[in-house]
């Protein structure tokens, strides 16, 4: 007798239902059985993908269909009651990145994970792709030596289409893009270093599309209807979000628990859209150029006279799907997780200091740019999750 599909409901199915879709496996390990979402466009989206699933607006009675997993996919600020319901409720949470957009939501969610045995799981796609895997295999096998500093420079081109139209603008929804967009990359420095940032001071401001003052409510509509290559250069977008009070430009320094050195900077009006990261070890270093299939992983580790060629270079490998594969390869780990529990590459604990750091981070730029201390979650939290949730519950 084979293994039944999991059941999986579905909380938002907007801008990340693509996840859902990647989850729903008839057949082969998991199927859709009912979406949570209050618009009307997105309920018709659900009944199209997922024929014969019920879709509601009420959390509850989803919960009511026996669901052994729920997939949180709703924008950031709303990601905190429904996983905390859900875990509540006994039953496993994927909640896609950043956890929540306050600390003492998240350190609620891990709590309440814990004390129920439901298992959590965050969506730290990154994790995942083949660009920052490569470069975590060459970290680990020793090639660079012991990591010492990490620098990360995200070249955000289309920010002015994905984060300054629609909720991701406004920061009482988003509290930052430093939290929202840079959860990604500062979970990846973490994971790359070994270490959590424990000290974090930044700079940033509002330079380019605060001074836009065509607006527009875009609530009705999804980004692919107004994202075009064509919007630029970045001071002539139109049609931004009515507030925009978030930072386009920011940078910021941190001080990890294991004595690296960081710095990641953002800026959402460049020409290009890609990210690069150069790790500088005791004995050499890695950067890589571009970040989707085919790119380069270059490493030094001989001394050179200027600027000499990389002693070898890696090709990024293509995957299928999105994020270069890692969506595929995050949502089967995920579901897994859910059937047999253990460690992950991603992690519940490591998705909460990405969070504070940008939190913190987010402080520092808002004040005076001081050097502010993250605080530190409780060890006996950090022992569970990196233990991979011993005790938790499994999906029959």
């Amino acid at each position: 007798m084979g293994v039944r599909d999991l059941r999986i409901g579905v909380v938002g199915f907007g801008a990340r239902g693509p996840l859902a879709l990647e989850a729903h496996r008839p057949g082969a390990g998991a199927v859709v059985v009912a979406v949570c979402d209050p618009s009307e466009r997105a309920q018709a989206q659900a009944r199209e993908a997922f024929p014969g699933a019920p879709v509601t607006t009420d959390l509850a009675e989803l919960l009511a269909h026996g669901v052994d997993a729920v997939m949180v996919l709703t924008p950031d600020d709303r990601h905190a009651a429904p996983v905390l319901a859900a875990l509540e409720a006994g039953v496993a949470v994927f909640c896609e990145k950043p956890l929540a957009v306050r600390i003492e939501d998240t350190d609620r969610i891990l709590t309440t994970a814990r004390r129920t045995g439901a298992r959590l799981y965050v969506g730290h796609n990154m994790r995942h792709m083949p660009v920052i895997t490569v470069m975590k295999e060459l970290i680990d096998s020793g090639r660079i030596g012991e990591v010492k500093a990490i620098w990360c420079r995200h070249f955000v081109g289309h920010g002015g289409d994905y984060y300054f139209k629609d909720w991701h603008a406004d920061r009482s929804r988003s509290t930052s893009l430093l939290l929202q967009k840079g959860a990604h990359d500062i979970d990846v420095i973490h994971w790359l270093a070994g270490g959590y940032t424990r000290r974090v001071a930044a700079v940033g401001a509002l330079t380019v599309y605060g001074d836009i003052t065509d607006r527009a409510d875009r609530s009705d509509q999804r980004m692919t209807e107004w994202f075009s290559l064509e919007n630029w250069p970045p001071p002539e977008q139109r049609g931004l979000h009515p507030i925009v009070d978030v930072e386009d430009l920011s940078m910021m320094n941190m001080v990890l628990d294991g004595g690296v050195l960081a710095s990641y900077q953002q800026c959402h009006f460049t020409p290009d859209y890609w990210r690069n990261y150069t790790v500088i070890g005791t004995e050499g270093r890695i950067e890589n150029t571009g970040d989707a299939a085919g790119a380069r992983v270059d490493l030094w580790n001989r001394r050179h006279d200027g600027a000499g060629e990389p002693d070898e270079s890696f090709e990024v490998p293509a995957g299928i799907g999105g994020h270069g594969g890692a969506d595929s390869m995050l949502i089967t780990e995920f579901l897994r997780f859910v059937r047999e529990g253990g460690r992950t590459e991603t992690s519940p604990v490591a998705a909460r200091e990405a969070v504070a750091a940008g939190i913190v981070a987010t402080a520092s730029l808002r004040g005076d740019g001081s050097a502010l201390p993250v605080p530190p979650l409780e060890s006996d939290l950090v022992a569970y999750f990196d233990a991979g949730q011993p005790g938790s519950r499994s999906a029959h």
